[in-house]
């Protein structure tokens, strides 16, 4: 997968255990499998905009998206 996915897996990962939950966890507030948080933190798993809302609102953070040059 792409740098930026993997990146912002990494970025749900340590959001997630920074409010302590296990993958398992975040899954089932998501209606997810463990197995799919997983694949999304170890950037292997593609997601949509409208997902990392979710998983951001899961979460109880928000998203900031930054174009850079």
């Amino acid at each position: 997968m792409s740098e930026i996915i993997e990146e912002v897996g990494q970025i749900i990962r340590e959001a997630r255990k920074k409010q302590g939950f296990t993958q398992k966890e975040l899954g089932e507030r998501l209606g997810l499998q463990q197995t799919t948080i997983n694949r999304y933190e170890k950037g292997g798993q593609n997601f949509t905009i409208d997902t990392l809302q979710r998983i951001a609102t899961a979460l109880e953070t928000e998203i900031t998206i930054t174009f850079k040059p």
